[in-house]
């Protein structure tokens, strides 16, 4: 739906990176990331299709697959879950 909200925890400095640094940081507000305290990042609906967009090679790029929805930082992925919001 989308209205469903992801949040995977990264920790506090990857979660300041995604939400000020990252390239969909520049975005509208409800296409970026936002880092919700405690080392947590979350993604709207919107933010993840955005984030969909980035390459392999970017830190922040997305993978969906037989191993779940993960976030990439790095060499370290981060399992995104879907959440209340």
């Amino acid at each position: 739906m989308k209205s469903d909200v992801w949040e995977a925890e990264v920790g506090i400095d990857h979660a300041a990176w995604l939400a000020t640094e990252s390239r969909t940081a520049g975005l509208a507000r409800e296409y970026r990331p936002i880092d919700i305290g405690e080392g947590r990042i979350r993604y709207s609906y919107l933010a993840l299709g955005a984030a969909r967009e980035l390459g392999e090679e970017e830190d922040g790029y997305l993978t969906d697959d037989a191993e779940g929805l993960r976030v990439w930082i790095g060499d370290d992925a981060f399992e995104l879950e879907l959440t209340d919001g």
